[in-house]
C-alpha cells in the first residue's frame, strides 16, 4: 500500500492502518477480532451478513467493507452491538435446519463457534421455519446440503474470482434464497475438490461436503475445540 499510515480507535485502543485498508483489515493485523460471517481471508469483501456491524463514527457499517480513516471512532464490543449480531445469528439457525449433535462440520462450523461466542445459550425467540431442502450428492466428491446454507456467498465469490468457473450462484429471494449450482446437479458441474470454492474452511458451516472426509478430526482437535473463534486473531496481541 502506498501513502502515510495513520491511526485510528477501536474500543479505545490505537490501531495502526495503511491507506485502502478497511476496518477489519487493520483490527485483525491489530489482534482485535471483529466477529463477521460471510468475510474469509482471500476473497473480495461482501458485507452480506452484517455479524461484523460496528458504529464508526456514530454510524453502523460493515467493518469488513467501510475504510478505515484517521481518528475514526470505532466501537466494537459493546453490550448493544453483541446483542445485535446475537440475533442475527439466532436467526441463522432458525432459518435453516441446522442439527449440530449430528453434523460433520460440528468444532469445525463457524455459526456454531459464533453461537458460544455470542453467549447464546437461552432459548430464543423466534420460531424455527423448518424449511424443506435439497440434498445433493451426484459428484462422486462433494455433496451439497442446502438445509445448512446460511447466504454468505463464500463458495460463490471462490467459485468466480479464484476458481474462474462460477459453479456457484444464488436462486431465490429474502429468506428463501440458497446457493445453487450452473448445471442439473453438481455431477453435471465442473465443480472439482480441488476448487478453492470446495477447500476446507471456505464453508463457514456444513453446506459443502468433502465425502470420505467428515468426522475424521477427533473431538479434542477440531478447530474450535482449541479456542473460540477468532483467537488466532487474539493470539497477537497476547503474544
Amino acid at each position: 500500500m502506498s501513502g502515510a499510515g495513520f491511526s485510528f480507535t477501536i474500543d479505545g485502543v490505537a490501531v495502526a492502518a495503511e491507506p485502502g485498508q478497511t476496518i477489519m483489515e487493520a483490527a485483525d493485523a491489530a489482534g482485535l477480532y471483529i466477529p463477521r460471517l460471510c468475510d474469509h481471508e482471500g476473497l473480495r469483501h461482501q458485507g452480506g451478513c452484517r455479524v461484523c456491524t460496528v458504529k464508526a463514527g456514530g454510524r453502523s457499517v460493515s467493518a469488513c467493507t467501510q475504510p478505515a480513516a484517521p481518528d475514526l471512532v470505532v466501537e466494537n464490543e459493546t453490550p448493544h452491538l453483541n446483542k445485535l449480531r446475537r440475533d442475527l445469528v439466532e436467526m441463522l439457525f432458525h432459518e435453516g435446519n441446522h442439527l449440530c449433535p449430528i453434523c460433520e462440520a460440528s468444532g469445525n462450523c463457524e455459526l456454531q463457534a459464533m453461537a458460544y461466542r455470542l453467549d447464546m445459550t437461552a432459548p430464543t425467540r423466534f420460531p424455527y421455519l423448518q424449511p424443506s431442502r435439497t440434498l445433493d450428492a451426484t459428484h462422486p466428491d462433494i455433496a451439497l446440503d442446502t438445509n445448512r446454507c446460511i447466504s454468505c456467498g463464500r463458495c460463490i465469490r471462490a467459485s468466480q474470482d479464484v476458481d474462474r468457473k462460477g459453479v456457484f450462484g444464488y436462486v431465490g429471494r429474502g429468506i428463501h434464497r440458497r446457493v445453487a449450482v450452473n448445471g442439473d446437479n453438481l455431477a453435471l458441474t465442473d465443480a472439482s475438490i480441488e476448487d478453492e470454492a470446495i477447500a476446507a474452511g471456505t464453508c463457514p458451516v456444513g453446506c459443502i461436503i468433502r465425502k470420505r472426509h467428515g468426522f475424521a478430526t477427533p473431538i479434542g482437535e477440531r478447530l474450535f475445540d482449541k479456542g473460540p473463534i477468532g483467537h488466532e486473531i487474539e493470539d497477537k496481541r497476547r503474544g
